[in-house]
């Protein structure tokens, strides 16, 4: 028998055909439109805390270009002047994830917050760093003197650091709170003789003077990957939203890529969103390196060398807990999730 003798018989016309008919018909319109409904499913919206600083190019290229709409995403960047304040936002919700130092995170999970990296970004290699005037020689120069630095910050952490490996601690100086952003025009004034800052407020207060009134006296490059940028989210928004953030993530890696291909273009961006013109931003990258994908899970690994969390967060623990700021070290393991990272980099 033929298909369309089959369609074109009299039992076509059947009453239970028809019926069949009436029942089919509108059943194959709810299907599609439910499948054209999922189809043009509105994006998540997503707002993610950040700072301006270098280390997160990839993410401003990703904002520009809006590269998160490939994964149904509509991402918008908080940007806050004090990085303290970015945990105190995810933990009410304020906004879904945020960038921080590594440290913040340690801080963060000794207080009982279930905040955890779920993907390594950049560590500092000289984008950090304490710069000083003409009469300071070293380190230990700093004994007596005021530094300007933003308390509880990555700003602390590398003084503190600094301050320990050469005998010295918080007690051997004046501490002037501020924040990175202040440091400039502190250290202008000649009231400040020791700052504490990163780009690109780095950059303006080496550029005083012709470039000859300040000099970095101690940075991020002299301990590589101590100061370590991540992606962080609570715990429940990990096990609420793995695919968005898993977009994010490859949003994130497509902003890369880009830098990777157009790097005239995305300096131009990078340099818009900072403030900078783009050859200030082709000259502040060298002070980071961003971790690529086939390297992020090494982080979660653990090593002696400062790039893994496990190596870093002991250090970090311990300045810590040794300032009166923690009051016992996290396990490392409860700082992060890796399973994400782990899953693209298969």
């Amino acid at each position: 028998m033929k298909l369309a003798g089959l369609f074109s018989s009299p039992a076509a016309s059947t009453p239970s055909s028809s019926l069949l008919g009436r029942l089919f018909k509108p059943a194959l319109g709810v299907a599609l439109s439910l499948a054209t409904a999922a189809a043009m499913a509105a994006p998540t919206n997503m707002k993610i805390a950040t700072v301006v600083w270098i280390g997160y190019g990839p993410f401003y290229v990703a904002e520009s270009l809006d590269l998160f709409k490939k994964y149904n995403l509509k991402v918008s960047l908080q940007v806050f002047t004090d990085p303290a304040l970015i945990p105190p936002a995810i933990a009410s919700g304020a906004v879904d994830g945020g960038m921080l130092t590594y440290d913040q995170v340690v801080g963060q999970v000794a207080a009982g917050k279930a905040m955890k990296v779920v993907m390594p970004i950049d560590y500092s290699n000289g984008g950090d760093a304490i710069v000083a005037d003409a009469s300071i020689q070293s380190v230990k120069d700093f004994k007596g003197k005021k530094v300007g630095y933003n308390p509880l910050s990555p700003s602390d952490f590398l003084l503190s650091y600094a301050l320990k490996i050469n005998g010295l601690g918080e007690k051997d100086i004046s501490p002037v709170s501020m924040t990175p952003e202040a440091v400039p025009a502190a250290m202008a004034s000649g009231q400040l003789p020791i700052g504490v800052t990163y780009e690109p407020s780095l950059s303006q207060v080496l550029g005083q003077g012709g470039g000859k009134k300040f000099k970095v006296v101690f940075s991020s490059k002299d301990a590589p990957g101590l100061i370590a940028d991540v992606l962080v989210f609570d715990d429940k928004v990990i096990k609420a939203k793995p695919a968005e953030i898993t977009g994010l993530i490859k949003a994130y890696l497509d902003g890369m890529a880009y830098m990777k291909a157009k790097p005239d273009e995305a300096a131009k961006i990078i340099g818009k969103f900072m403030g900078v013109s783009a050859k200030e931003a082709k000259e502040q990258m060298s002070g980071v390196y961003n971790i690529p994908l086939a390297e992020m899970p090494k982080a979660f690994l653990p090593a002696k060398e400062t790039t893994s969390y496990y190596a870093s967060g002991e250090v970090i623990g311990q300045l810590l807990k040794a300032k009166g700021q923690i009051s016992a070290i996290p396990a490392t393991e409860a700082t992060f999730d890796a399973s994400l990272v782990k899953a693209l980099a298969k």
